[in-house]
């Protein structure tokens, strides 16, 4: 289990300290607010077996009509966006190609099924650009089969889900790591992805979320860097939740990066908050839902350089207590209930 410090943030203390004082991100006053969750990863399936081991065999199970419950109750608990993880995983698809086999799933549908519940209640989705390939794969983004599978994904979702007003934009699931800075190799990797895209889906906005927050250097070359990506969004890891980042850490990460999306004018800077614990070795475990305590430190943490968060993730971490497409531990509805009775009380504060 994590080794939390939750003493003083229990009474208050983090949060009393970060609404008292604003600070000034990129020469502009910082809101001193808590931001609430505007999103959430989405997957039909976790790539990581033991991780998921709480939700991949429910999620399997789902009828279409409870994956049309699961988009309502996220979008009932104040959730904007879906980041949708994967569209193929272990060499199966999960949506209608030949270019592989599919997944079999208790909903047959499963794309056009979440797709045109976002619609109904007016969810936006991000469409995950993989996995053409293995998904830990260290070449994958380099890989001449996974590029080529991965270009005519994109070519095939945009034509069978473009009608969608939910389907929003992009995301590209090859993670980078950013040690110091992003590799070339990446860069031509989102690129080469963003031009197929802006091509077909022109009104899409396209988003990243990077790993190595703490080792990111936003220097000059890093600014560069941001201004060659051709991206919209790019939605930070806290990495709390994978122990390599502390909450008392992750302002000082946050507010140079916030200073160098400042400088470059390009992307947008958003926050991808781990909103779960390992149970036991990190990746080698299950993952459950963190205490809200953390959470909201996590929440309070990052709004102040900032423009959304969304964390990774709904799914396993969060169920509505009378759901009925419940997937995860029992522990899940109390994060659920934590987080909704604060959001109720914020709410006011937010519109005042």
């Amino acid at each position: 289990m994590l080794n939390r410090r939750d003493f003083l943030y229990d009474l208050g203390v983090g949060g009393a300290i970060l609404q008292a004082f604003p600070r000034k991100a990129g020469g502009r006053e910082a809101s001193a607010i808590t931001k609430p969750i505007s999103g959430t990863w989405f997957e039909f399936q976790h790539h990581a077996t033991v991780e998921g081991v709480d939700w991949n065999p429910a999620c399997a199970c789902f009828s279409c009509r409870q994956w049309e419950g699961k988009v309502k109750e996220i979008a009932d608990a104040g959730m904007e966006y879906l980041v949708l993880m994967a569209t193929a995983l272990y060499y199966r698809s999960f949506y209608p190609t030949t270019i592989f086999p599919p997944w079999r799933l208790g909903c047959r549908d499963l794309m056009e099924t979440v797709l045109s519940a976002a619609d109904k209640y007016g969810v936006k989705f991000f469409i995950g650009g993989g996995f053409y390939g293995t998904w830990d794969s260290p070449n994958i983004i380099s890989d001449p089969a996974a590029a080529k599978n991965r270009l005519r994904a994109i070519e095939e979702l945009s034509s069978l889900y473009g009608h969608h007003p939910s389907f929003y934009g992009w995301y590209w699931p090859n993670e980078a790591f950013i040690n110091r800075y992003f590799s070339a190799e990446f860069i031509q990797y989102v690129n080469a992805c963003s031009r197929l895209a802006r091509q077909l889906t022109p009104k899409a906005r396209i988003l990243i979320a990077p790993y190595g927050t703490r080792v990111a250097v936003p220097d000059d070359n890093f600014v560069r860097q941001l201004e060659s990506l051709d991206v919209d969004i790019v939605a930070y890891q806290d990495e709390v939740g994978v122990r390599k980042s502390t909450v008392e850490e992750t302002p000082a990460f946050f507010e140079g990066l916030r200073k160098a999306h400042d400088r470059a004018r390009r992307a947008a800077i958003w926050a991808d908050v781990e909103i779960f614990q390992f149970e036991g070795d990190v990746y080698r475990s299950a993952l459950l839902p963190a205490p809200f305590t953390r959470v909201l430190r996590q929440l309070e943490a990052v709004s102040p350089w900032v423009e959304k968060i969304l964390v990774y993730q709904y799914q396993g971490m969060m169920n509505e207590p009378d759901s009925t497409a419940f997937c995860g531990s029992p522990a899940s509805t109390g994060l659920y209930t934590a987080y909704r009775d604060w959001l109720k009380t914020h709410e006011p504060l937010m519109r005042s």
